[in-house]
């Protein structure tokens, strides 16, 4: 019977799902988090791995002779070695969309927090400040609608997209940055150079893939370009924004704010840059995990793992 190993399971699958389907295809071990020392142990012999931020190196690879096949539990796959995987015959799978929607809303709470600083403002009455108020009303920060604002997306792929047609709906005006060729974009969406993007974004949201190139693409050079009223929000990579410099430059006003579900370091130490900055607000990269997106993600890897194994193998990443 096939090894399988699943070598972090407890962040898709913390006891709310089930692993029948995956069962069903071979003899499984799963494993609720692997630590890097453990891995080749843990997967020896396997032919199949499934995984999602457990690093998995050329080093690794040519550990494990047996292993054919890894199925990434995530749309990115920047911690699989893919040449090295490639080299060596493994076929490595993604699963593309099971998020889209969920983290499209993700987005939009970290834009609404944003603009009408929710969570300070819910403090602030837990705090019991409404109950001293002279008035019946109060508001510790700005208010901003968002009819009439510009809302810059850097990465106009699937859920780049999503979050496009919730600001349009919200009555915003859609700009964007890709440098791939996109079709079937309404015409009211206008592409822009990466320099317009960041200089005339009322919000800027980031939705790009971690490459060489966008690597810390949002540093001090690009915030200096963003109006100071600005704000910035990552539910993408981390590694999209050099931390250093967005603390600075939150905390000496170039923008307003930013909303940011991931770091440059998950989980972060605890005097990252970005902790504890009082407009920068931070999720612990919860975007893609609602109930419903996590389903999806875990029936889709099985249907890949299925596909693969009739020949016919889908969603596979390359160099």
């Amino acid at each position: 019977m096939m090894k399988i190993v699943v070598l972090e399971g407890h962040t898709l699958n913390p006891g709310d799902l089930s692993w029948k389907d995956l069962q069903a295809l071979g003899d499984v071990t799963i494993y609720d988090r692997t630590p890097e020392e453990k891995i080749v142990k843990r997967a020896e012999g396997a032919e199949v791995i499934l995984s999602n931020k457990t690093r998995l190196s050329r080093s690794v690879f040519e550990k494990l002779p047996a292993l054919k096949y890894v199925g990434v539990l995530a749309t990115g796959y920047d911690s699989v070695d893919v040449k090295a995987a490639a080299e060596r015959g493994i076929t490595v799978t993604n699963v593309p969309t099971y998020g889209t929607r969920s983290v499209a809303q993700m987005t939009f709470a970290h834009i609404l927090n944003l603009v009408y600083r929710l969570a300070d403002h819910i403090q602030s009455v837990q705090s019991g400040n409404w109950s001293k108020a002279p008035d019946y009303c109060y508001w510790e920060h700005p208010l901003t609608e968002l009819e009439g604002l510009t809302l810059g997306i850097l990465g106009l792929g699937r859920i780049g997209k999503a979050v496009a047609e919730i600001g349009h709906r919200f009555g915003m005006n859609i700009i964007y940055h890709d440098t791939q060729s996109l079709s079937s974009v309404p015409i009211s969406w206008q592409a822009v150079s990466i320099n317009t993007l960041f200089k005339s974004s009322d919000i800027l949201t980031l939705h790009c893939p971690l490459t060489p190139e966008t690597h810390e693409i949002v540093d001090i050079h690009h915030l200096k370009k963003m109006k100071k009223s600005a704000f910035l929000v990552n539910t993408s990579r981390g590694g999209l924004i050099k931390s250093p410099d967005l603390a600075e430059a939150l905390k000496n006003g170039v923008i307003r704010g930013a909303g940011l579900d991931v770091l440059d370091q998950e989980p972060p130490a605890a005097d990252h840059p970005l902790i504890g900055i009082p407009n920068c607000f931070i999720t612990p990269h919860i975007a893609w995990a609602t109930r419903s997106a996590r389903e999806r993600l875990l029936k889709t890897a099985v249907e890949n793992l299925k596909a693969y194994l009739n020949g016919k193998a889908v969603h596979v990443v390359t160099p």
